[in-house]
């Protein structure tokens, strides 16, 4: 596949949530790096006030880089530092600093309150109507999705790598941080963010729904190798080779954007 960062003469960034542009070879760390952010905004919000030590021990992170995803909260406005209140009496030196969640930050973890309300959903759907009603619901919730990567593609040409590559941007403009390239045995589209991760680990009946889109737009038969639902770091998806195709082997990324 082309660089479709090379084509449109934009520099590819990466990552769900905004920021500032990185390199290919850091992706890798700008993802585990949310990753990170995400289990110390889960711990802040379950413990309320907590000291870096205490984060640290929790996640298993050195001082040094629990400080630094500290410091990036302060400076993003996601977490406030104030002294630690100590009841009774205490020994000599300042007392530790804790971090708690700013409104902003908080106000965004509102977002698992409507995992819950779908996923109760989805569990109503499937004791009242059974597995089959679930899944007529998951391929109604992707036909929209369908519908619009199906337009963005239109030029995409006939080649099923070329289609996922076409594809990978669709998706990254609809938020799932999304990337294509070659590889020996064909190609793969790899997707860094699941906007529906938590519901999805559930009920798988959304991912299968998914790929179904995911083939019908390549135009070939896919497998699903690894999902975030599932606990894995990315959804990727592989497409097969085809007959009578050369495979370079080289790996490509298409550009990935910030939503």
């Amino acid at each position: 596949m082309k660089n479709v960062a090379a084509l449109r003469g934009r520099q590819p960034v990466t990552g769900p949530v905004a920021g500032a542009p990185v390199s290919a070879g850091a992706s890798g760390s700008a993802v585990a790096d949310l990753s990170t952010r995400d289990r110390v905004t889960q711990l802040l919000l379950e413990q309320g006030a907590t000291t870096a030590a205490q984060l640290g021990s929790a996640l298993g992170l050195s001082p040094a880089a629990i400080r630094r995803h500290l410091d990036a909260m302060l400076v993003d406005g996601d977490v406030t530092a104030r002294e630690q209140t100590v009841r009774g009496s205490r020994g000599r030196g300042r007392p530790a600093k804790v971090f708690v969640l700013t409104d902003a930050a908080r106000g965004r973890c509102g977002t698992h309150h409507y995992d819950n309300i779908a996923t109760a959903a989805l569990r109503w759907i499937a004791g009242n109507s059974g597995s089959k009603a679930v899944e007529a619901f998951a391929a109604d919730q992707v036909a929209a999705l369908e519908d619009r990567c199906r337009a963005a593609m239109e030029n995409a040409g006939d080649d099923p790598l070329a289609r996922a590559e076409a594809l990978a941007e669709a998706l990254t403009a609809e938020g799932y941080a999304a990337s294509a390239s070659t590889i020996a045995s064909g190609g793969q589209l790899c997707q860094h963010h699941c906007p529906v991760a938590h519901v999805a680990a559930e009920f798988p009946q959304l991912c299968e729904a998914e790929t179904a889109v995911i083939s019908r737009l390549v135009g070939t038969h896919v497998q699903r190798l690894a999902t975030i639902a599932h606990g894995d770091g990315v959804c990727t998806t592989h497409i097969p080779a085809q007959p009578g195709r050369a495979q370079s082997g080289r790996t490509v990324t298409t550009v990935r954007t910030d939503r």
